[in-house]
């Protein structure tokens, strides 16, 4: 493994964890009495005598990566360094670090914003005929994106008001193209909608849409190589969140500020 001025120390990182799982003091996770003492790498609670570690109550529990490591393989991934790359750079196996960046990509937090105002909204393919149909909207001018996924190729104007129903306020102004799925959407939802004529060389009100469509293609290929069909959903809700909140994966230590917390026991 490399060393870099940009991953820090073995006790600089479990103070990072320790402030983001506990706060100022730790704390018994079963119990919540502070009547905890430290021995060795471990903690154990006076009171109801169990032994726990910074981690063993999280969803990183099952850890084996030495921390430093586990910091490294975070890292690449936060400043989207792709997968071949972070293999060479980590000096793990190309199957664990598709692991663990599948693992960072499953604790990312839903997406609930609503899009409103002026909104962009088209559909694209992935996976040939097997595949899968992917609605992706956008409120113009901003870096908010909704996405939704279908189980096939081919959507119909209910999976479209089911999007709208779901992600686009009340009085939004619609564009999108001119795909018969679109044609008097307004009698479903109430939207003011515009659409595009590709066929006519009408782009004006579907341009940020369409580029976004290039962007998440590019983002697939360079990060992943590839994406099967099966990890489509996770992948794309990747690409969704670092558009729409960059400021949330600047480094590790804001990831996990939104991601590590003590899982709840009984």
């Amino acid at each position: 493994m490399y060393q870099f001025n940009q991953i820090p120390s073995k006790a600089q990182i479990q103070k990072q964890i320790r402030r983001i799982v506990f706060g100022k003091e730790v704390y018994c996770p079963v119990c919540k009495t502070r009547r905890v003492y430290k021995t060795q790498e471990r903690y154990r609670c006076r009171k109801c005598r169990i032994r726990f570690s910074l981690l063993s109550h999280t969803w990183l529990s099952n850890m084996k990566l030495p921390l430093q490591q586990f910091w490294l393989v975070l890292w690449c991934w936060t400043i989207q360094i792709p997968v071949k790359q972070g293999v060479k750079m980590t000096k793990l196996s190309e199957l664990t670090v598709r692991h663990w960046y599948e693992e960072f990509r499953s604790h990312i937090p839903e997406n609930e914003d609503i899009l409103e105002q002026f909104v962009q909204l088209d559909e694209a393919y992935f996976g040939g005929r097997k595949g899968r149909a992917l609605f992706l909207g956008k409120q113009v001018g901003s870096r908010k994106l909704a996405y939704q996924i279908l189980s096939h190729t081919n959507p119909n104007r209910e999976h479209t008001w089911k999007f709208l129903h779901e992600y686009v306020a009340p009085d939004t102004v619609l564009n999108t193209d001119g795909a018969a799925i679109y044609k008097e959407i307004n009698q479903w939802w109430p939207v003011y909608h515009n659409r595009d004529i590709h066929k006519k060389f009408e782009f004006t009100h579907t341009s940020e849409i369409e580029g976004m469509f290039g962007v998440l293609r590019t983002f697939i290929r360079r990060m992943y190589h590839h994406v099967t069909v099966a990890k489509l959903p996770s992948v794309v809700r990747e690409f969704c969140f670092r558009f729409s909140h960059a400021e949330m994966l600047d480094s590790p230590y804001e990831y996990l500020l939104i991601t590590l917390r003590l899982v709840p026991t009984r």
